[in-house]
């Protein structure tokens, strides 16, 4: 569950369901409005890395940018990270299904954005569950997944498990996504603090994930924030951020170079242990 990987989203600059809860991200009041940002400015870099650990790569990164026009500006553009477990290939196996099959269904579908994305996971977690039961050495497989899309200015998310989605946008670190762990349970109720969770022993232990049972509950969001032009996203499972501060994501969000910001936290990550189980 821990490998890293990170998705760094920029643009380019100058130089209804019981099993699906819905959330709006809300604009803070300090945050500037800046420059609008044109259809097809959004970039992308994807970076996945073994960590210090592991001999396989569970985890499965996805940008998608139509060529078709058309779809394009019905559709946005797609982002997704999938962070895989369920031992010796399984979770690779979950990560890639959840992610080829999100970008089909998505795509393959006129319903609006919300239902497309809802839509598309649901397809994927019970293809996962089927294929787990199916095949004795997949059983017990399932995955998170965290998909962004961009459209028209506007940020939408799907998500399930304990990758996140962040919003850098005029110096403010925003997360879109809330996990579905046991801790943040806890931290919801009020019976654990930040600072006990950060060390917790069961902080990886996930409430949702995709592929593990026929149903899952899927988090809907639209964040009221535009996405403008010097904005960033990124996507990322724990095996990031369980390394990194948010004063660390701040300070290499702001770098212009997409790739430089990429390998910097990923390096950061390893240095601290990442993938040391």
């Amino acid at each position: 569950m821990k490998k890293i990987i990170n998705w760094l989203f920029g643009n380019n600059t100058p130089e209804e369901r019981p099993e699906t809860a819905e959330s709006t991200v809300e604009q803070p009041t300090t945050v500037v409005p800046t420059e609008p940002l044109l259809a097809d400015e959004v970039t992308a870099v994807v970076v996945s890395d073994l960590g210090n650990i592991r001999q396989n790569n569970e985890d499965t990164g996805l940008f998608v940018r139509l060529a078709d026009e058309g779809i394009r500006r019905i559709k946005g553009h797609l982002l997704l990270v999938a962070d895989g477990m369920g031992g010796h290939l399984a979770g690779e196996v979950a990560s890639q299904m959840a992610a080829e099959i999100i970008n089909r269904e998505y795509f393959q579908h006129t319903e609006s954005i919300e239902k497309s994305l809802l839509r598309a996971f649901q397809m994927a977690n019970r293809q996962i569950f089927n294929e787990a039961r199916q095949h004795n050495a997949f059983r017990g497989m399932g995955t998170t997944c965290t998909a962004i899309v961009v459209h028209d200015q506007q940020l939408y998310f799907a998500h399930v498990g304990d990758s996140r989605a962040y919003l850098f946008k005029t110096g403010q670190l925003i997360q879109l996504t809330q996990d579905h762990t046991y801790i943040q349970e806890l931290l919801r109720s009020g019976e654990i603090t930040p600072e006990a969770a950060a060390s917790h022993p069961e902080r990886n232990v996930l409430t949702q994930a995709m592929g593990t049972k026929v149903d899952v509950r899927v988090d809907l969001g639209r964040c009221v924030l535009p996405f403008d032009s010097g904005d960033r996203l990124l996507l990322c499972s724990d095996g990031l951020y369980e390394y990194c501060l948010e004063a660390d994501f701040v300070r290499v969000l702001q770098q212009h170079n997409l790739h430089d910001a990429a390998d910097e936290l990923v390096t950061m990550a390893k240095n601290r242990g990442g993938m040391i189980i």
